[in-house]
């Protein structure tokens, strides 16, 4: 029996699916540390828990050490420690080195969650990247921009999600964003030169040091692109055929990279550019499943559960390579404006089949449209989505009405561990979105007293339920 503990800050649907993935592996007693009261657990979920210690701020390495001993004492030494939001994996690196926890360490963890150590690492390894800068002020920025050129992408040294990344096209848009959010040495920005071309992701399983299984997606078009234009319907697409020639490019850099960056047993999620010379360069890197729902279309092509199998993966060490049957995509309807959705128009035309209409105006209406204006445009833009997955049925949101793929066969009718739940409006929950990097960086640099990891002024309280 297999006694670990997940860290999971709320039970976001995309989160419970990962949680409860992994509460039903066999032989696996499962905790879950939480900002969640045990009452508002969902009751399915709950039953199925070893146990459950509440926290109140769940990157505070001090308290998740604190919650995974208090756990412990009750359920035995914890053996794995889990999480996949990306803001969490240096403090659990921390706790796991502090507590002597098999899994990834803080050192590995930081390669991906800082950028500029990131591309450091990976340009040292040989691996095509952007060239880069970590500015520290106004002047550093300026000198950056004056020997690259532009266009330049500035974004947060250990941002998610393309979460306060903008681009900058001239001098302008430079002298805008340093007005807007200068940087400063305790709060420096990634500048880098700006890529070109198809940009898609790799995605991937390691054990053991090694590549298990890979896939390719492609972005219509670039994430930047999209959050600069309001009116785009962004589409991730998901090839049935990821064999071809056109893909040697990041199969072949892509095992050097993440060696380099050090992971040795996880989920990879991967950013990539084929530029227009046809060459190929490294964007971005995470040591977690893919969002933008992605692991869920995954489902669909592979009729595999990959929540399930990641789960399997972290807590066994193992992975059964799926054959990839189908094609699969997601189209992102974005709503422009603030307020809540009233109306859907264009569903005849979308989702040409009758019954899906309705399920799909019940997942959308009532959903509130949120904008952020973004520093460093002239061109104030307001992006938000309202996003869906693949789904045969037409339970999802989607340009690929169901029927038949290219391949000739019947289209499946549900993603294996989906349970049709609503889509997630962004990868990352708003609630555990909004930890900034800052506080991610003063997590990062936790001191101890007496090598004891220590909690920050609030304290952890205790589980909320066990089972014996």
């Amino acid at each position: 029996m297999v006694v670990a503990a997940f860290v999971a800050p709320y039970l976001l649907n995309a989160t419970t699916r990962f949680v409860d993935a992994a509460a039903s592996v066999p032989d696996v007693g499962l905790a879950l540390i939480t900002c969640e009261p045990g009452e508002r657990l969902p009751g399915e979920l709950r039953g199925r828990l070893a146990g459950h210690w509440r926290i109140d701020d769940p990157l505070d390495a001090g308290q998740i050490a604190a919650a995974v001993q208090g756990l412990s004492g009750h359920l035995g030494p914890v053996q794995r420690l889990l999480a996949v939001l990306e803001q969490l994996q240096v403090p659990l690196g921390q706790v796991r080195e502090h507590l002597g926890i098999a899994g990834m360490d803080a050192a590995t963890a930081h390669n991906f969650r800082d950028k500029a150590q990131m591309k450091s690492v990976l340009r040292a390894a040989g691996v095509p990247c952007a060239r880069y800068r970590l500015a520290d002020s106004a002047g550093a920025a300026a000198a950056f921009a004056a020997e690259v050129g532009y266009p330049l992408v500035v974004k947060p040294p250990a941002g998610a999600g393309a979460k306060s990344t903008f681009r900058l096209d001239d001098a302008e848009d430079l002298r805008v964003w340093l007005e807007a959010a200068p940087p400063a040495p305790d709060r420096m920005a990634m500048i880098e030169e700006f890529l070109t071309g198809e940009e898609g992701s790799y995605d991937s399983v390691m054990a053991d040091g090694r590549i298990v299984w890979d896939s390719i997606s492609s972005y219509f078009p670039t994430p930047l692109e999209v959050l600069r234009n309001p009116w785009i319907q962004w589409v991730v697409l998901l090839p049935r055929d990821i064999g071809g020639p056109e893909y040697t490019g990041i199969r072949d850099i892509a095992p050097t990279a993440l060696r380099a960056l050090g992971l040795r047993t996880g989920f990879t999620h991967m950013e990539w550019f084929r530029r227009p010379d046809g060459s190929v360069a490294v964007s971005e890197v995470a040591a977690r499943p893919p969002g933008a729902q992605l692991t869920s279309m995954l489902c669909y092509a592979h009729d595999f559960d990959f929540y399930r199998g990641w789960a399997q993966l972290m807590l066994h060490g193992t992975f059964a390579p799926p054959p990839r049957n189908w094609a699969a995509g997601t189209a992102f309807l974005r709503g422009q404006g603030t307020g809540y959705v009233r109306a859907v128009h264009g569903l005849d035309r979308l989702l040409p089949a009758a019954h899906a209409g309705p399920a799909v105006l019940g997942k959308l209406r009532g959903r509130r449209l949120r904008h952020r204006p973004a520093p460093g445009h002239r061109h104030r833009h307001r992006g938000v989505a309202a996003a869906g997955h693949r789904c045969a049925r037409g339970t999802g949101l989607t340009p690929q009405a169901p029927g038949r793929t290219p391949r000739g066969r019947e289209a499946p009718q549900r993603c294996p561990g989906d349970e049709d739940q609503p889509p997630e409006a962004s990868e990352a929950p708003a609630r555990e979105a909004d930890y900034t990097d800052e506080r991610h960086h003063a997590v990062a640099r936790l001191p101890s007293r007496d090598g004891v990891l220590q909690p920050g002024t609030r304290r952890g309280r205790s589980h909320g339920h066990r089972r014996r």
